[in-house]
């Protein structure tokens, strides 16, 4: 499976189909959510999506398809909000903080969907759940191209072992925000957090932070003093 195209339906206009599953999927991440994938029926969903079950049928073959269209759904929004990002000619200290800055947010906006997401990717189908996972890995290669090209230029320090590893870490912190908000959201605003998990990570990559924001834009110059425990004296 490569997506919602390969889920079998009857109707032939492709853009009724998109259009209808949207809805089906609207429907079933709130059903979900409040009940659980295993306790909401495939009726239940069709009478939120205003359908009557026949026509329900008509789009999906079942329950677990529409679970699979919800995960696709979701990933597919997180990976839009990185994808504006992508080819900009600044450096790469400076598109990896907002980057960082990019996720959390769409984690803030999607939080109940993410942790759906954690919860219920078990229950799809074998083939569906590798092209789910496929998805999120995707996230994950994103950030380790963001890493590499910053080792290449010399902006971050980091073994090339320890990339991946590090592109682990980045998504895991963002998500965080959706999966331990109950102890996060008591502590800090989504600013703070945001700041200080930015400040923490670039910290680790030898990216020069204040006690404040990140500064943007600490090239190799700024990193050789940074390491050597100089500071840069002020222009002019």
């Amino acid at each position: 499976m490569s997506g919602p195209k390969d889920i079998p339906t009857y109707v032939k206009d492709e853009r009724l189909v998109e259009m209808r599953r949207a809805q089906i999927v609207r429907a079933a991440v709130d059903l979900f959510i409040h009940k659980g994938f295993h306790k909401t029926t495939t009726r239940e969903i069709a009478q939120a999506s205003k359908f009557s079950i026949g026509t329900l049928y008509e789009y999906v073959s079942s329950k677990e398809d529409i679970l699979y269209l919800v995960c696709y759904d979701i990933n597919a929004r997180i990976r839009e909000g990185l994808k504006a990002l992508e080819g900009t000619a600044r450096d790469p200290d400076v598109v990896l903080k907002a980057a960082i800055d990019r996720l959390i947010r769409v984690v803030d906006a999607l939080d109940d969907e993410v942790l759906l997401i954690y919860q219920e990717t078990k229950s799809l189908l074998p083939e569906a759940m590798r092209d789910v996972l496929a998805k999120e890995e995707e996230i994950v290669a994103y950030f380790a191209r963001l890493l590499e090209d910053g080792r290449a230029r010399g902006f971050f320090r980091i073994a090339e072992e320890d990339i991946d590893l590090m592109a682990e870490n980045i998504v895991v912190l963002a998500e965080m925000w959706a999966f331990r908000r109950w102890a996060l959201r008591k502590k800090y605003t989504i600013e703070q957090f945001i700041d200080r998990q930015t400040r923490l990570l670039l910290g680790e990559l030898g990216v020069r932070t204040t006690e404040g924001p990140l500064e943007p834009g600490a090239g190799p110059s700024d990193q050789a003093a940074s390491a050597s425990g100089e500071r840069r004296a002020p222009d002019g």
